[in-house]
């Protein structure tokens, strides 16, 4: 809840340290190695500038895994570049272009953008695939892509996957994947989006910052 109290991230440390607790770590990420010249797919117009003016100029998308009892689960998101809000996401037992393409289908229908808006993602299969390059173009969305094993390329996706690791999982195996569902869902739409503050949103929440936004603009 927001109470208007105002802390300092040193004295929130030493409250921490004094009671012995510390923050959740999410998984841990298997390190790879990478070796030769990379291919340049599409080009990286994205070039790690973040920081974005407007909504609907600039989405990211990837995808991570959750683990289950009933096997993997695979979550692909995409993120509003300016106040850093899903605005589509999808879930699949499988990791396929399907998964990749219901979640830009869920942001375009959900932000309904009427320009052409600039899409990063990785080099992944689902991404280079002709039917997800189909789409794009059917929606005016314009592709950019990362270097070749640079996750620093994607920064903005790649944080929000830690937040979720570390705030919502907490390294935890669910029994079911509906149970994992229900869980990534209440994160997005009930905490990360409606009240999860940012330090480039000016330390309010992505929804309340694109608001503002919209009200700045009407009233000019």
């Amino acid at each position: 809840m927001d109470m208007n109290v105002t802390c300092g991230r040193d004295r929130v440390l030493r409250l921490m340290k004094g009671i012995g607790i510390r923050a959740q770590r999410g998984y841990d990420k298997p390190k790879g190695y990478y070796g030769g010249k990379p291919d340049v797919v599409v080009e990286n117009v994205l070039n790690r500038e973040f920081t974005v003016d407007a909504p609907n100029k600039w989405w990211v998308t990837d995808i991570t895994y959750l683990k289950t009892h009933e096997g993997f689960l695979f979550l692909a998101v995409v993120l509003d570049l300016f106040a850093r809000n899903v605005v589509g996401w999808s879930m699949s037992s499988t990791m396929t272009e399907d998964l990749a393409m219901d979640a830009i289908t869920a942001a375009y229908w959900r932000r309904k953008p009427t320009h052409e808006v600039k899409l990063h993602s990785d080099q992944g299969s689902q991404y280079t695939s002709r039917q997800f390059k189909k789409l794009l173009a059917s929606y005016n969305i314009a592709p950019s892509m990362s270097r070749r094993g640079n996750c620093h390329d994607n920064a903005a996706a790649e944080s929000f996957f830690g937040s979720l690791k570390r705030e919502q999982i907490k390294r935890k195996i669910y029994k079911t994947q509906a149970e994992a569902r229900q869980a990534v869902f209440y994160y997005i739409e009930m905490i990360y989006n409606p009240k999860r503050r940012h330090t480039s949103n000016k330390r309010v929440s992505p929804n309340n910052f694109e608001k503002e936004y919209f009200r700045t603009v009407e009233s000019v």
